[in-house]
């Protein structure tokens, strides 16, 4: 279910759907890529960036709090699931967005340095690997990258 903070929006779909590929996947593009599928949208980008110097960020929570989140940078601009945009805005809305959810949230910023498309990789940082999802997440990531304006 999408919470709006301003003009984004947060998805926090029913219990139970992130644990049940079939529900998982039947998410519209931007839930799917927003919740849970972001590292898949990340590593499919890196494959063929659109844009070149882009490199791969994650907000590790801190604490036991949800809101582990991937996205790309190339240290002023980002790209996730919404597009791109101006990286401090990113960053602002993200902790307003999860501090509206979790109060007391909170998160740090690091560099990716492991392959966003290998299983045991992610598995290690409790993501699923592209062989692990309901259909194809690479195929839909690339369908969801080639439906966006990619010019600067």
């Amino acid at each position: 279910m999408p919470a709006s903070t301003g003009e984004w929006t947060v998805f926090h779909p029913k219990p139970g759907t992130k644990k049940n590929p079939k529900l998982r996947w039947s998410l519209p593009d931007r839930a799917f890529f927003g919740y849970g599928a972001c590292h898949i949208l990340a590593g499919t980008y890196l494959l063929d960036p659109p844009r070149r110097g882009f490199c791969a960020e994650r907000i590790v929570p801190n604490g036991p709090y949800p809101g582990n989140h991937i996205y790309l940078t190339d240290g002023a601009i980002a790209f996730d699931y919404r597009g791109y945009v101006a990286r401090d805005r990113l960053l602002d809305w993200f902790r307003k967005a999860w501090n509206g959810h979790t109060p007391g949230w909170s998160g740090t910023i690091e560099a990716v340095r492991f392959d966003l498309l290998d299983t045991a990789a992610l598995n290690a940082r409790k993501m699923l690997g592209p062989d692990q999802y309901f259909g194809d997440p690479v195929a839909r990531a690339r369908r969801f990258l080639a439906q966006k304006r990619h010019s600067g």
